[in-house]
């Protein structure tokens, strides 16, 4: 019996000393934040905030934690409010509508820690006293001082509006750079203004801060760069942050917000952002009109001006596509006259059609094309109007007043056609004489010149009268070898529409200045129908001399051919040839 015990005793010491040491050798591998629970406290739990206020929430661990960021915050209503987790982990809440939501901050594992009751209220609305004036801001490029600046003002004027215009200029600046600017207030802009005078000022190194501090705007408008207005990737970061920075800083609470849409580039353009668009120019105004309307609800914008469809429906029009003076920038006379009624319409509210505000330059004919043009585009925003009435625009090819031609650019003066184009597309579907009538006469580049030189005379005296803005420059052509990366023997343009039974006399001047040259570019113009004549003159440092060929009668067809190029005594290395302007009459004989 005692040896049973004994043995039982040993066994029970054996199997205590083992238990014993088999858990006394685990390790406690249980982390702190399992051994506690996890709390976290917000500086806030409730709050409330008026539409645009700001709160920032910022959570208190306990323990701490070495990886906050796995640790995830959450609005339950996002239409009442917005979200940005900041560097520290903290949130900014930005209260976006009237209503009720909550804030919540969720453990890795997707337990809700923590929470915060937002209420939402409207701002209150302070009412800014109505002074009768309608005040616009743009913050653009060279596109809005196209549309904004030079004739909006007159239009508002003669319909019996106060007005006022600023303009934030960079050239050539993207909502991406303007963006940038805001959040660098970076003093960067010329600042343009018309006062309700009429009266103008430019002020250099101007922010966006101060320019919107600068009045009480009514409205506010954005546009992106001509070549990514048809990319809405372009549109959808800096247009949201640019129009937060400045709603931030509007002092007028009833201000509305403009998307001013920018138009498709001239089928010959050269720009090098038109590739974006296989150099079409119907794809480039249908991804325009598209991605305005989409960019629209990124801001909740109260209007687009739809100054593209207009240019698009003054194309339609026996304008034809001589809406621009480059390929890009508009025409100083109708296309900123029709960019500028369409903008009057869109924020006044009423018919442009009939008002008495015109540049000099343009006709009344063309004054009505244009503003047609605009007021069909407020109406039908989305899609071109044919503008049906006016694609005869009259004329037999028979000439009561000469007709004249500016090669270069287009003119302040109405009595100049302007032939805006270098290449093959570029053309003037009817010709005016220099009494504002259409003849009926069209005109068109058969064979491409070189580029446009500026380096004509300023002043010239010759029977043309011509103003400087058309003796200044000139189309050329390179006869001898390449320049420029082209090799261009002769350059053609073709006259159609004219009356076979008449004759007509063809004039020419040319002229390119340097004084420091001394050489021979004579130029000649090889005139042909079912006759040919021959035009010569030396272009070198010309300000005097015309060269005609005379009682030239068309072809079968109506049309006659000038071919221009170096004459046999050009000199010039090159073989420059050149011509600035052209006068066709009728013939007596």
């Amino acid at each position: 019996m005692v040896k049973l015990l004994n043995l039982r005793s040993f066994i029970f010491i054996i199997l205590t000393f083992f238990t014993f040491n088999v858990f006394s050798c685990q390790k406690n591998t249980a982390s702190p934040v399992e051994q506690q629970k996890q709390e976290i406290q917000l500086n806030k739990t409730t709050s409330t905030l008026t539409v645009g206020e700001e709160l920032i929430l910022t959570p208190h661990f306990t323990p701490s934690v070495v990886n906050p960021q796995a640790y995830k915050w959450r609005v339950n209503n996002t239409h009442v409010a917005g979200i940005t987790v900041n560097s520290d982990h903290s949130a900014t809440i930005t209260a976006k509508s009237k209503g009720e939501t909550s804030v919540s901050i969720f453990s890795p594992q997707g337990a809700i820690l923590a929470n915060c009751a937002i209420i939402v209220n409207e701002a209150e609305v302070v009412e800014v006293p109505d002074d009768g004036i309608v005040k616009i801001l743009a913050i653009g490029n060279s596109f809005s001082e196209d549309a904004l600046e030079q004739h909006l003002y007159g239009l508002a004027h003669a319909a019996g509006k106060n007005i006022v215009i600023g303009n934030l200029v960079i050239g050539g600046a993207s909502l991406s750079l303007h963006a940038q600017n805001a959040a660098t207030n970076a003093a960067t802009y010329t600042y343009k203004k018309t006062k309700q005078d009429g009266s103008k000022t430019s002020k250099a190194n101007t922010t966006i801060a101060t320019a919107v501090a600068d009045e009480n705007w009514d409205y506010i408008s954005f546009q992106q760069v001509s070549q990514n207005s048809g990319q809405y990737n372009t549109f959808v970061t800096p247009l949201p942050a640019l129009y937060n920075y400045v709603k931030g800083r509007a002092t007028n609470p009833q201000v509305k917000y403009v998307l001013h849409q920018t138009w498709a580039y001239a089928q010959t353009s050269d720009h090098s952002g038109f590739a974006n668009y296989n150099r079409n120019q119907e794809t480039m105004y249908q991804a325009i009109v598209s991605t305005y309307n989409q960019a629209k609800s990124l801001i909740n914008a109260d209007l687009i001006v739809p100054a593209g469809t207009a240019i698009q429906n003054g194309r339609t029009s026996v304008i034809g596509d001589n809406f621009c003076r480059d390929g890009y920038h508009l025409d100083l006379n109708i296309g900123r006259y029709t960019a500028s009624c369409t903008w009057f319409e869109a924020i006044f509210g009423e018919s442009v059609i009939g008002n008495s505000y015109k540049p000099a330059a343009l006709t009344d004919y063309d004054a009505e094309i244009a503003q047609h043009a605009a007021h069909s585009a407020i109406s039908t925003p989305n899609a071109v109007t044919p503008m049906l009435n006016y694609q005869g625009g009259g004329g037999s090819g028979t000439l009561a007043h000469a007709v004249l031609i500016n090669f270069g650019t287009n003119t302040s003066s109405p009595v100049w056609n302007g032939l805006t184009g270098i290449t093959t597309a570029s053309a003037i579907p009817n010709l005016k004489d220099k009494e504002g009538n259409y003849t009926g006469i069209s005109l068109s580049v058969v064979e491409p010149f070189n580029a446009r030189n500026g380096n004509g005379p300023k002043t010239t005296s010759t029977d043309f009268e011509m103003p400087e803005s058309v003796s200044s420059d000139s189309y050329y052509g390179n006869s001898k070898k390449e320049f420029g990366g082209k090799h261009i023997v002769q350059s053609v343009v073709k006259f159609v529409g004219l009356d076979k039974t008449k004759k007509y006399n063809f004039c020419f001047f040319g002229s390119r200045i340097d004084a420091a040259r001394n050489e021979n570019r004579q130029t000649k113009y090889i005139v042909k129908g079912q006759n040919e004549g021959v035009a010569l003159l030396d272009a070198m440092n010309n300000t005097s001399i015309t060269a005609c060929a005379n009682d030239i009668q068309p072809d079968a067809n109506g049309e006659v051919v000038v071919t221009i190029t170096a004459g046999e005594q050009n000199n010039n290395a090159e073989g420059f040839y050149y011509i600035n302007a052209l006068r066709l009459a009728q013939s007596a004989n």
